[in-house]
């Protein structure tokens, strides 16, 4: 929405004596025109622009073509009688629609924390206190009324669009201050004509002073509305389980994880910190007690001593590592097995002591992968033995990532940028064949260079 209200504030602009109606048409028909020719530029010529920068496989480049986007677009925002700072956040738009947009992102990232500390302390040296104190009386009003109105405006919207009481009530007090495009809609008014340089402080300081209200307005939310504590009606609170499993956390994995032992015999206690889930998993014949495995005391309760063994199912990755560490620190010869959220924690998991850790999408990506080349017309026993392979390298980057740390092991992986393929852990007993006559043309070539 700033860039109309920046096209507003040109067209609202005042004009001198001798400026005639006309003129003021012709001078709104060519801000208009700017503004279409400029979305129509970004849309058709930055995507074939950065695409060329990319071949060039130049970071710097890529950075520097955006700041030159950006500069041209303020520049020749300001030729056509808008504003630079219009033209600058056009470009934004136009650049965060491009299909290079995550690759400028990551560019800017380093910069982007100074720039916007220099922003605000551009706020902030342009404030005039000398008019703010003689105004104060305004301001105060001003900042009431403000954070009021807006904030019913939003309480309106959120409870129009189905939010409930607390949601809503949450939303109108977390944004009830002012927005830092304010400032720099208020400059670009101040700097054509349309307000002096009395107002634009006083209305610089009623939003600077919303901004600052908000965390303590949000403070006193918190205090007046304490988040509601769940209700245990209908729930059993673990206490005294003898079962000789124990599993912490059953959500989608922790269900499944149970069926196999279920069906065994097995007499298998199973704890869980969400009332919503224990309540449903009820209504499925499923047992489930309350408790929170990060707490000693509720282990016990749960009787993870007990128990000949732990499953850790839970879904947080940081939840995880905490409840192997108690166990292994309180009931060192229980077993532990750990479901793991991705590589990060499974190294963490091992380095706690479990027994045994699953990253939860590994076994799951190796059938996928497996039936993709299935389908593709590879025979089975070939796909067992690739997918055997790419076990046995996933456990050597493992070991070595134990060893020197999570950014080890690249060479057991295979990318798809033409690297050579990594030398197999152990000889296939056939060899491999093209999955289609493109492929092996471009492999037989390969091997003629070679």
């Amino acid at each position: 929405m700033i860039v109309p209200l920046l096209a507003l504030v040109a067209f609202l602009a005042p004009g001198g004596a001798d400026t005639s109606l006309s003129e003021r048409l012709i001078e709104v028909g060519i801000g208009i025109a700017a503004i279409v020719g400029l979305v129509v530029a970004g849309r058709y010529l930055l995507n074939p622009l950065f695409r060329i920068l990319a071949d060039a496989r130049a970071r710097e480049v890529m950075t520097a073509a955006a700041l030159l986007v950006v500069l041209g677009s303020a520049l020749a925002m300001q030729l056509s009688g808008l504003s630079m700072a219009m033209g600058a956040f056009l470009a934004g738009v136009l650049l965060s629609e491009s299909t290079f947009r995550h690759q400028l992102e990551a560019d800017i990232e380093p910069f982007r924390g100074i720039l916007l500390g220099l922003f605000f302390l551009a706020v902030g040296m342009s404030l005039d206190l000398g008019v703010v104190a003689q105004n104060w009386r305004l301001v105060a009003i001003y900042v009431v009324a403000y954070m009021i109105m807006k904030a019913l405006g939003i309480y309106i919207v959120a409870r129009m669009l189905k939010s409930g009481h607390r949601e809503a009530l949450e939303r109108a007090v977390f944004m009830a201050q002012g927005g830092e495009f304010a400032f720099v809609l208020y400059s670009s008014a101040a700097v054509v004509g349309i307000i002096d340089g009395q107002a634009n402080a006083t209305l610089t300081a009623i939003i600077i002073i919303s901004m600052v209200l908000t965390p303590l307005a949000i403070v006193v939310l918190r205090y007046l509305t304490p988040r509601d504590e769940q209700s245990l009606e209908g729930v059993d609170i673990a206490d005294g389980l003898t079962g000789s499993v124990l599993i912490i956390g059953f959500g989608r994995f922790g269900q499944i994880a149970s069926q196999p032992l279920l069906l065994r015999g097995l007499d298998v206690s199973i704890i869980d910190n969400e009332v919503e889930m224990i309540q449903a998993a009820a209504d499925f014949g499923f047992k489930v007690y309350y408790g929170d495995g990060t707490r000693l005391d509720i282990l016990h309760a749960a009787g993870a001593g007990r128990a000949r063994a732990v499953l850790i199912c839970v879904d947080k990755p940081d939840a995880a590592v905490r409840i192997a560490q108690l166990i292994k620190a309180e009931f060192p010869l229980v077993t532990v097995l750990a479901r793991a959220f991705d590589r990060g924690t499974a190294l963490q998991l091992v380095r706690a002591g479990v027994d045994y850790q699953l990253r939860e999408t590994f076994e799951s990506a190796l059938v996928f992968g497996g039936s993709a080349l299935e389908s593709l017309g590879v025979d089975p026993e070939e796909v067992a033995e690739v997918i055997e392979d790419v076990r046995r390298r996933d456990e050597a980057r493992f070991e070595t990532q134990l060893a020197e740390g999570v950014r080890a092991g690249q060479r057991f992986l295979k990318g798809n940028i033409g690297t050579p393929i990594p030398t197999p852990l152990t000889q296939p007993r056939r060899a491999g064949r093209a999955l289609n006559e493109e492929t092996a043309g471009v492999l037989n070539k390969a091997e003629t260079k070679n």
